[in-house]
């Protein structure tokens, strides 16, 4: 179709996609949230241990961490428009049948598929944002889409609970999953590649193509085995920086609620507590990827900048640790919410970090070879929490502190290794990766 042919264009069209993609993450966390909201009330109903609730947890992680890997094969097949389309039908049909669910065994398969659908988001977001923007804007659309999961973690609360006490929890898992098939209906009407949208301007069109050119020269670049990979210690610390780091946030997204409970807080008088971890981690997101964009304009070298951020997320991750000597509920959730921002801060860099160290050819293979080691990660983690906060039941609101004390530190050995590891080296000199 030529462009005196198309409709009417929208303006910034390549914002409104990152707005689309925005929502789709908010969705797919409000339905990931429902059962860590619901979590200790149907821990009393069913009889669930807390090694029961991390078994269920970990059904989940190990379909989301298996799923990253295939799903981002069949996004490169069928495109993202039809990719999405499949996987949120999915997993929006998960939500609403795990109202459904009878016991243990069924709540952990419908957590399962449901792990399965949602995996999906990230490749196809990160696939559509390098579809629709150029390189110096795909940090600030990725930037976005991302804090998508930290506003919907922050209206899961308002949402979920208020249904749970009116209705019950089997409307609080099948209202959510309606979202989707509203999200489903402005996704099919908005979204085609740049190339073929009937309502983008020749002038965005333009920009965007014109950047492309300069894109393609990464598919001959550096392309290595990943094994080669493995044997750059700079692999090694791109890895470190999200296994080090996101068992840690999702310790705060699936756990939070019990630890309040076990500290003998009511979760229904602490809704705005609830909500301020996660506005702080979307505060993060952007607070460092600005931050060491600011320092490389006044002439920081990358790697400098970065790691000045990677410090930062380091040491505020600590600030976990004192929460096990107050039961306050809001003293608790201020200093989870800058653990929080500190940890996204940190997660940024992370997910910076592949782009800025390796050639265009090795790019996915890094982020999905840290991506993959990130959900090891977390379904070790969630087991050991599960056993050992059960293990400690009988003291009470002290149940956790071993774990908020690991917690606080895990990053910061993490900050200190990343330091160490993601540095120029003789590889660097030979043009194997990028100097930073």
């Amino acid at each position: 179709m030529s462009l005196s042919n198309r409709a009417r264009p929208i303006l910034s069209l390549r914002w409104w996609i990152g707005g689309i993609l925005f929502a789709s993450t908010v969705i797919n966390y409000i339905d990931r949230q429902t059962l860590s909201l619901l979590a200790p009330y149907l821990k009393v109903q069913y009889r669930w241990t807390n090694s029961d609730y991390a078994t269920i947890v970990i059904g989940f992680r190990v379909a989301y961490t298996l799923g990253q890997a295939l799903s981002g094969r069949l996004l490169d097949r069928i495109g993202v428009r039809r990719g999405l389309t499949i996987t949120v039908v999915w997993y929006s049909v998960i939500s609403i049948l795990t109202s459904l669910s009878r016991g243990f065994f069924s709540f952990t398969m419908f957590r399962f598929l449901l792990g399965a659908g949602e995996s999906a988001n990230w490749p196809a977001a990160t696939k559509a944002v390098s579809e629709w923007f150029p390189k110096e804007e795909r940090a600030l659309a990725t930037a976005l889409f991302d804090s998508g999961s930290s506003i919907g973690g922050a209206i899961a609360p308002f949402l979920i609970l208020p249904i749970y006490f009116r209705w019950g929890w089997r409307p609080a898992f099948m209202i959510p999953g309606l979202l989707g098939f509203l999200w489903l209906i402005v996704w099919r009407w908005l979204y085609q590649p740049p190339e073929r949208h009937s309502r983008i301007s020749a002038a965005e069109l333009q920009y965007i193509v014109a950047d492309k050119s300069e894109d393609d020269v990464s598919k001959s670049a550096l392309s290595p085995h990943w094994i080669d990979l493995l044997k750059f210690p700079q692999t090694w610390g791109i890895i470190i920086s999200r296994l080090f780091t996101d068992p840690v946030w999702f310790f705060v997204t699936d756990w939070f609620p019990i630890y309040l409970v076990a500290k003998g807080i009511a979760l229904k008088s602490g809704l705005i507590a609830i909500w301020i971890p996660f506005i702080s981690a979307d505060l993060g997101n952007f607070f460092g990827g600005a931050l060491s964009g600011y320092l490389i304009q006044r002439g920081w070298q990358v790697g400098v900048a970065r790691k000045a951020v990677v410090i930062f997320g380091g040491i505020g991750v600590t600030m976990l640790i004192p929460t096990i000597f107050t039961n306050n509920l809001y003293l608790i959730a201020g200093l989870f919410g800058l653990a929080s921002l500190a940890y996204s801060a940190f997660s940024t860099m992370a997910n910076v970090f592949p782009s800025d160290v390796f050639h265009g050819g090795s790019v996915a293979s890094i982020s999905g070879l840290s991506g993959s080691a990130a959900g090891v990660g977390t379904i070790v983690a969630f087991y050991f929490v599960g056993h050992l906060s059960d293990a400690r039941q009988s003291m009470g609101s002290n149940s956790f502190d071993p774990i908020i004390v690991v917690a606080g530190l895990v990053p910061f050995a993490g900050m200190l290794l990343v330091l160490l590891l993601v540095r120029n080296t003789r590889a660097t000199d030979e043009g194997l990766i990028k100097r930073i």
